[in-house]
């Protein structure tokens, strides 16, 4: 077996949550001005850490309008699900002997808060999340980590993620990367492999 570790992304590559980030980032945001803007100027945000994008968006107040965002986000919890396929696929994987991880640029708290909601959580032995290292993507930090926690190194990992973020963290982490190209917007893939569905993860490893 070539890769023998296979870290996941959260946020468009296991599951769908695009509709409930945007939304409640544009709930958030017209709390905080009277206007909403729209959803297309937001789209920035999708792959990154709540507090980099709060950043871009010159929001003063940090860790209040971070509360409230994730309260806003809570109320679109029915829109989100895990990708048709997702779970039969780390099922195998997992059968396969791979050890799955997460790489994530949420906070742990709202990571597992989150994640309880879905029947995949005992798949991932290591979980690194924004809070657990001082850079973020698109620096190779979040997957360094993940190579301390779990004791793995560069070529028995392939990161899978939907960001141009997961990929250039993974170009700067030296790890190999697959596009969810289910989740993704990226026009081009540039990447070791370009998935259409979760399930052929299954078929290159």
């Amino acid at each position: 077996m070539h890769y023998t570790h296979i870290v996941f992304d959260v946020d468009g590559t296991l599951v769908d949550t695009e509709y409930a980030v945007l939304h409640s980032l544009q709930d958030t945001i017209g709390t905080l001005t009277g206007q909403k803007p729209p959803l297309e100027e937001l789209t920035f945000a999708l792959g990154i850490t709540g507090e980099d994008a709060l950043k871009r968006l010159a929001v003063s107040d940090i860790p209040g309008t971070l509360a409230l965002w994730i309260d806003y986000l809570r109320q679109y919890d029915d829109t989100t699900a895990l990708f048709q396929g997702m779970e039969e696929t780390l099922s195998a994987l997992s059968q396969k002997g791979c050890r799955l991880g997460v790489v994530t640029s949420r906070v742990r708290d709202e990571f597992e808060k989150e994640f309880k909601r879905f029947p995949v959580r005992h798949y991932f032995d290591t979980v690194v999340c924004a809070d657990d290292t001082e850079e973020h993507k698109p620096t190779a930090a979040p997957l360094l980590k993940y190579m301390e926690l779990s004791g793995s190194s560069r070529s028995q990992i392939l990161y899978v993620g939907d960001s141009r973020y997961d990929r250039e963290c993974a170009r700067n982490a030296g790890v190999d990367f697959a596009l969810a190209g289910w989740g993704s917007h990226l026009k081009d893939c540039d990447a070791a492999y370009c998935l259409s569905t979760p399930t052929e993860l299954t078929a290159i490893i």
